[in-house]
């Protein structure tokens, strides 16, 4: 697991730091960090996705977007494909 680790050194503001801190606790401040870092990698890799998509199908209309958003709600319920849609 060691090999798997590369260090970096990285600048950020005293505020982001304390807050960074902060939230760490007692904990790795690392840890914090590599969570946010994976987040945005994955919101990026969603973006990408997106733009592909439109660029190939168009873009996603305001009434697509409320339906999924619905299904998705419904799906959190367990209530997708139930008859309750």
């Amino acid at each position: 697991m060691a090999d798997d680790i590369v260090r970096y050194s990285i600048k950020m503001p005293r505020d982001v730091a304390q807050a960074v801190q902060a939230r760490a606790g007692k904990g790795d401040p690392s840890a914090y960090v590599v969570a946010a870092v994976r987040r945005q990698l994955e919101r990026d890799n969603l973006r990408e996705l997106i733009e592909a998509a439109e660029d190939e199908h168009g873009p996603i209309t305001e009434e697509e977007m409320r339906r999924k958003l619905e299904q998705l709600a419904r799906a959190e319920r367990g209530t997708f494909g139930t008859g309750g849609e």
